[in-house]
């Protein structure tokens, strides 16, 4: 992959990071770390990888993508929000009194596929998108991305079966695993490994990738699109509460709302981190 695009990209999560912030402190409300640990893959996808249409966001032949970790839906309104799906300036509307830009993604906002923040819905509904696509004969793929805690509802794996079964190769799974969810190490509330081997089992092709790493992650979606007859599932491995070194690996940013002298903290961190891109 080019240099520049991959730093190029980079800066545009930096960018992203900052604006994640900005809506939670305005707001006084949201989940910081799993926005965090994931807006690097979801700017990887819409800003190099996805076909969209920010002016026509119901164009047939465009790529989907359903945030199945809903609550962590920040990132993905910046995303959109640049990308002009709608007016930047509706940010500071996050959770605000009759705001369309409420705490987990929802159809009345432009470029969102489906309502999502119970947990295990987003599988099921992209093995559905990415079947209608097939008996169709379209040309594009399903993204879908979920959280590692998320593993644990049984949904998933009744999605993951009939995936396999079908052969959805146009189907691109993606787990956000930073280890971590509300309640602690994913280890210990609910062991999930060996988690590749079982996503192997269910008929998928299995691909790993640092996450927060923008070559590596395109590299593995590279690899994903070129698989044939499986779906694929990347496990992403990331860093909850990435780019601001206090909320990284602590669980109690799962959600919460940084005081003033954090915001000033994290904003001086992230600028510093922009200037060395």
């Amino acid at each position: 992959m080019d240099t520049i695009i991959a730093k190029k990209l980079e800066k545009i999560s930096c960018q992203r990071r900052m604006d994640i912030l900005r809506m939670i402190c305005h707001a006084k409300t949201g989940h910081t770390g799993g926005s965090l640990s994931s807006i690097d893959m979801i700017v990887a996808l819409y800003y190099h990888v996805m076909k969209v249409r920010p002016s026509d966001p119901g164009w047939e032949d465009r790529d989907r993508f359903i945030l199945s970790k809903g609550h962590s839906v920040e990132g993905y309104y910046t995303v959109l929000a640049d990308l002009g799906f709608f007016p930047k300036e509706e940010l500071n509307n996050f959770s605000q009194y009759q705001s369309r830009l409420i705490g987990h993604p929802t159809r009345k906002v432009p470029g969102v596929e489906m309502n999502t923040g119970a947990l295990g819905h987003g599988l099921p509904v992209a093995v559905g998108m990415a079947l209608a696509g097939k008996k169709k004969r379209q040309d594009h793929h399903v993204y879908v991305l979920m959280g590692d805690g998320e593993q644990g509802e049984g949904s998933i794996y009744e999605a993951a079966m009939a995936a396999g079964h079908y052969r959805l190769d146009n189907l691109i799974a993606i787990i956000d695993r930073n280890g971590l969810q509300i309640s602690g190490d994913t280890e210990k509330v609910m062991g999930l490994e060996p988690l590749a081997d079982k996503w192997r089992s269910f008929r998928w092709h299995v691909l790993s990738c640092d996450g927060n790493d923008i070559e590596d992650f395109l590299s593995a979606v590279a690899q994903a699109k070129k698989t044939e007859g499986k779906p694929v599932m990347i496990i992403a491995n990331t860093v909850k509460g990435k780019g601001v070194s206090f909320m990284e690996n602590n669980p109690k940013w799962h959600h919460g709302v940084p005081s003033e002298a954090q915001y000033m903290q994290a904003m001086c961190e992230l600028g510093q981190d922009l200037e060395g891109i």
